[in-house]
């Protein structure tokens, strides 16, 4: 497949994608599926470049969703896995598998910084955790300067581990 033809690919696999998150879910959706979408275009050996568009916009949809609880009726926006595949008349089964390839290649899992949303960066339960000597802790472990070095690192998207040093005795 020549670049021009899976330049081409990707482009009607965004439209899909995009018209989905435009009538079903919303902007934020839709940038992160653009982002994946354009991550998968980038690997070596571009996964949409065989199937139907159809089954990878679905299958792009539900690995963005399954980590960020789209189908749970508790969060918004929500969608039922059965009305997504039948937007894009596709089969389940079909659709996890590739969402399970799609998930295993990018190491996806829920609170992924890379492509959760804002609602789910915001109550991560890991924003109160922190690593010490190969520890996770609670953040309120900490003294209160460390706890605003911590804060402070992940402000600038950077995150931060302690160790400690024991002097011999």
């Amino acid at each position: 497949m020549t670049k021009e033809q899976l330049k081409e690919k990707e482009k009607q696999l965004l439209e899909i994608t995009g018209a989905f998150c435009a009538q079903k879910l919303n902007d934020e959706y839709f940038v992160l599926c653009e982002k994946l979408i354009k991550k998968m275009g980038r690997k070596r050996d571009v996964p949409f470049t065989r199937g139907k568009l159809e089954i990878w916009a679905a299958a792009v949809v539900h690995a963005i969703g399954s980590i960020n609880f789209l189908f749970d009726r508790s969060f918004k926006p929500y969608i039922s896995s059965k009305e997504m595949n039948e937007y894009f008349g596709t089969k389940g089964a079909t659709v996890s598998n590739k969402a399970r390839i799609i998930k295993n290649m990018f190491d996806l899992w829920y609170y992924s910084p890379e492509f959760s949303t804002g609602a789910m960066q915001e109550n991560s339960p890991f924003n109160n955790m922190v690593m010490v000597d190969g520890l996770i802790l609670p953040l309120d472990n900490l003294p209160e300067h460390m706890q605003q070095i911590v804060l402070q690192a992940r402000a600038e998207g950077k995150d931060i581990e302690f160790t400690t040093k024991y002097e011999d005795q």
